[in-house]
């Protein structure tokens, strides 16, 4: 076995911390899908999920001597980071002219692949949105949760609770059964 396989994840953030890239590179790339997944979701278009997903790992990059923590606390730091990504990007002029000029989601005919409950989803605001895609989507377990939308645990729990209120209140009756 090599040595970089032997290594622990401590060790490699400690060298990712000090400028090497190969190690940086190791302990993103398994965060690379879910972070994906979750741009994917807020944004609902694959490009600017793509797009916020490369300017978070810039962005983590240039950050990861401010982690705070150990190596488990790089997914919900780096999750956190990419959902302020796309928060921005629905935030910025570009993204609202094209929006606007864009026909009416809502009028746009989905793909077929998309179920009720993922359309239900798209139609919640992206603050709704959130905390439903990092639990129950991405599977992060709610300390993680509440550290990537810099909350308490119990704050975690409340928002994910709202937001699934709200889900359910906007489904129909056809879409439930």
């Amino acid at each position: 076995m090599s040595a970089a396989v032997m290594e622990q994840p401590p060790q490699i953030l400690a060298r990712a911390a000090q400028g090497d890239q190969d190690s940086f590179s190791e302990l993103i790339e398994p965060l690379l899908d879910p972070a994906y997944r979750l741009a994917a979701v807020m944004l609902a278009d694959r490009g600017a999920a793509e797009d916020a997903v490369q300017e978070a790992s810039v962005k983590a990059w240039r950050k990861l001597r401010q982690l705070r923590g150990d190596a488990s606390s790089l997914r919900p730091w780096f999750l956190s980071i990419v959902a302020n990504e796309c928060r921005m990007a629905r935030r910025t002029r570009w993204w609202s002219v094209i929006k606007v000029a864009d026909v009416d989601a809502q009028d746009r005919p989905q793909p077929e692949s998309y179920s009720d409950l993922h359309r239900a989803l798209l139609r919640l605001s992206p603050d709704d949105r959130l905390p439903l895609v990092l639990h129950f989507y991405l599977d992060l377990p709610l300390d993680e949760v509440a550290k990537a939308l810099h909350v308490s645990p119990s704050a975690a729990k409340s928002r994910i609770y709202r937001s699934a209120k709200r889900l359910r209140a906007d489904l129909t009756m056809e879409e439930v059964f």
